[in-house]
């Protein structure tokens, strides 16, 4: 449980948070193996035994004074007494975790209901048929990916929609598939249940003893428009809607058709579901025309219009997915307006993600589905965050589904060892913390569940030996964390992580976003010259002499930087910039659950140099052509996040092999990052003056020329730096 603080020591009060500019709260990564400096929990038993507060139902932990029939609570300061159990328990101080560190794991007793449920894992892919044949061919690659990286005891199930849904069956000598027409009507469901079509057992596959007929399977998907037509021409079936996609209908009934089996065949059900383009078909039909009205007219803020969901139903569809355990991942591999906007809340409420690839010939989709499959993931999670009584919990962010009954506790139906979560902090009292009160304490609490395979040994006179079965295990994981209080604001600027400070918020549409972006920048730079009497005034008003730099503290001086180039982010560009929207939401999903690290490489790439693919030159080199230019380096490595560019100087010595041999330094660093990586990064080549470097130019954002959507208006970062001294000082008038 990785957790990171924009302050490491906290602002003593809140006239001091105010005072400092610099937003206070955490990032917290709940499911990561280790914490921030990758030290991994004290593994232990017994959970549910595990003392906790009388008064704010903190847990125990090694930051309570213990005495020998009580202890108290280092969260509220409340008295209380142990239990016997525990008595007996503690008389051996390092015997158990919660005594040992402040970071521990601990397994819970699973109720006898449960420990009987087959803990199977189970996958089911939903295959757009209104589509192309490239796309099904990706698809058909990606899900072949797929297989392989399920483990033994799996079970798969393969749908397919369009104007109808298409149940198969693998588990026979050839696979066989089952029909129901969707009504075309918005309000419509369909005539049959599901299970009515093809029992849900014989729909999922055991895909040890099936992966050759699931691949069969595959092998016949066609795109409706292909072999459609004829088929429903021989039927006479007039007025049927070729190429319809009726998405949210074969949605719906898949989730009530996985619930039957919720908690009896399974404990988390995954959707992979593969979009084409837009749902136009039967419930959940999205009208796209807003997209092209708003294009053409920009008579609104298009960027504002196209930001809500045009209709409730894929939020409501996520609700009960959620109590069905069922959990969407969203692909759309499309470059067509499809209104992610929407479909969003599918996949992130019900604990899933969401993936935009805008074409089928570099898409990395096959790398996708491997590498999610092959991490460990833990579901039916519920992550709680209590704190000291001298300050409390503001508004968090994440992709979580919210308690509607308890404050501060968020359901996350699927997390894996990257998804991260955000947290403001706020003083509950005008005192803050004094002199005289303990340390600020923060505990995280996280409890979760994991399919654990066992072998389960056969007769021995059978010749299979042993078959996979899988057996459910709930944990418990805690983190408790003391922190310092600041002795000033120049304390406060020394201990800030400029990584975890970055927030933007598109509630009020991306004009909105920018501005406050761009203020905060302002008073941050006010307040920071103010606090060290840096802005000098003449006659009364200051001049232009502000530090802008934050020359006086180093944890600063990336700030200026990084809000630049958020400004500069297709997430804050403007409609009209032809940022599109489907590519907008796709990196709001994206960057909301990114930890701070990654979130900065995406929003400010990282460019090194190397001297030859075998020895690094430089670290690191800000982003414009200035720093080639004077590095004097023939090859260098950008990395932003979602993108890894080698790109070769025009000036570069010929006899250097192009591109760089794979046993090499710089393949291997390639290599290691691509693996670190929660999405597999687009790894390009490019060979300055002999091909387009458009590609890796567009990044280099930092000189006034360069931006790639060719509006001349774009500032470089000199000349922005130059508008918010301009700015800062007009503020401090």
């Amino acid at each position: 449980m990785s957790v990171r603080a924009s302050l490491l020591r906290f602002p003593v009060d809140a006239e001091a948070q105010e005072s400092c500019g610099i937003p206070w709260g955490v990032a917290v990564t709940p499911f990561s193996s280790g914490d921030e400096h990758g030290v991994a929990p004290a593994y232990g038993s017994d959970g549910h035994l595990l003392p906790r507060c009388e008064n704010c139902w903190a847990y125990f932990n090694t930051y309570c004074e213990l005495e020998q029939w009580a202890w108290t609570c280092a969260l509220c300061g409340s008295l209380n007494g142990l239990p016997s159990h525990a008595i007996q328990r503690y008389s051996q101080s390092q015997a158990c975790a919660e005594m040992s560190s402040s970071f521990i794991d601990l397994e819970l007793p699973v109720e006898e209901s449960t420990e009987a449920m087959q803990a199977r894992p189970v996958y089911v892919a939903a295959v757009d048929l209104a589509s192309s044949e490239d796309f099904l061919e990706l698809i058909k690659s990606s899900l072949l990916a797929a297989l392989e990286a399920l483990g033994p005891g799996s079970l798969f199930g393969l749908v397919t929609f369009s104007h109808k849904i298409g149940l198969y069956d693998v588990q026979g000598p050839i696979p066989v598939v089952k029909n129901v027409f969707i009504p075309p009507e918005t309000e419509g469901r369909l005539p049959i249940n599901l299970e009515d079509v093809m029992p849900l057992l014989s729909f999922l596959a055991p895909v040890e003893t099936c992966k050759d007929r699931i691949a069969a399977a595959l092998e016949t998907l066609k795109p409706t428009t292909s072999w459609e037509r004829t088929t429903a021409a021989g039927q006479g079936l007039d007025g049927v809607l070729f190429g319809g996609r009726g998405f949210g209908t074969a949605m719906d009934a898949l989730i009530s058709y996985l619930s039957s089996e919720y908690g009896n065949t399974f404990a988390l059900a995954r959707v992979f579901a593969f979009l084409s383009g837009p749902p136009d078909y039967g419930a959940g039909q999205l009208d796209t025309r807003r997209y092209g009205e708003q294009y053409a007219s920009r008579k609104e803020d298009a960027d504002m219009a196209l930001l809500p969901e045009q209709t409730p139903f894929y939020k409501d569809l996520a609700s009960i997915a959620v109590q069905a355990g069922v959990c969407v991942d969203l692909f759309a591999i499309t470059n067509e307006y499809t209104d992610l906007a929407s479909l969003k809340f599918l996949s992130i409420e019900s604990g899933g993600s969401l993936f935009l690839y805008s074409n089928t010939d570099d898409s990395t989709l096959p790398q996708d589905m491997y590498r999610m499959l092959s991490r460990p993931y833990a579901f039916g999670c519920v992550l709680r965050l209590r704190t000291s009584s001298e300050f409390k919990l503001g508004r968090s962010y994440g992709h979580f589904f919210p308690d509607p009954q308890y404050e501060n506790v968020q359901h996350i139906i699927c997390c894996d060892s990257f998804a991260t979560y955000a947290y403001d902090f706020e003083f509950a009292n005008t005192s803050g913390f004094s002199r005289h009160s303990e340390p600020p304490v923060l505990q995280i609490a996280f409890q979760y569940s994991i399919v654990v395979p066992t072998l389960e040994t056969l007769d021995p006179a059978s010749k299979s030996g042993s078959r996979p079965k899988f057996s459910l295990q709930r944990r418990l994981r805690i983190r408790t964390i003391q922190y310092t209080t600041a002795g000033g604001i120049n304390d406060l600027y020394d201990n800030v992580d400029p990584e975890t400070v970055i927030l933007a918020s598109l509630e009020q549409g991306v004009r909105e976003g920018r501005l406050l972006l761009h203020d905060w920048l302002v008073i941050l730079t006010a307040q920071y010259n103010d606090v060290f009497k840096l802005a000098h005034y003449d006659s009364g008003s200051p001049v232009s002499r502000v530090d802008v730099g934050f020359s006086q503290c180093p944890q600063l001086q990336p700030i200026p930087r990084l809000v630049f180039a958020f400004l500069r982010n297709p997430l804050l560009r403007f409609h009209e910039e032809g940022v599109h929207p489907d590519y907008r939401i796709y990196l709001q999903c994206l960057f909301s659950a990114l930890e701070p690290s990654s979130l900065h490489l995406a929003i400010y790439p990282l460019l090194t140099s190397y001297a030859s693919p075998e020895k690094q030159a430089y670290p690191r080199h800000s982003l414009s052509r200035a720093a080639l230019i004077t590095s004097g380096s023939p090859i260098f490595l950008l990395d932003a996040f979602t993108n890894l560019i080698v790109y070769y100087s025009p000036t570069a010595d010929p006899s250097l092999p192009f591109p760089p041999p794979h046993d090499c330094l710089l393949r291997s660093t390639v290599n290691k990052l691509k693996q670190e990586r929660s999405i597999t990064p687009r790894l390009l080549f490019i060979h300055g003056g002999h091909e387009d470097s458009s590609v890796f130019e567009n990044y280099l954002i930092e000189e006034q020329d360069v931006d790639g959507t060719g509006i001349t208006s774009v500032m470089g970062f000199v000349s922005f730096l130059e508008e918010i001294t301009r700015d800062v000082s007009e503020y401090l008038k």
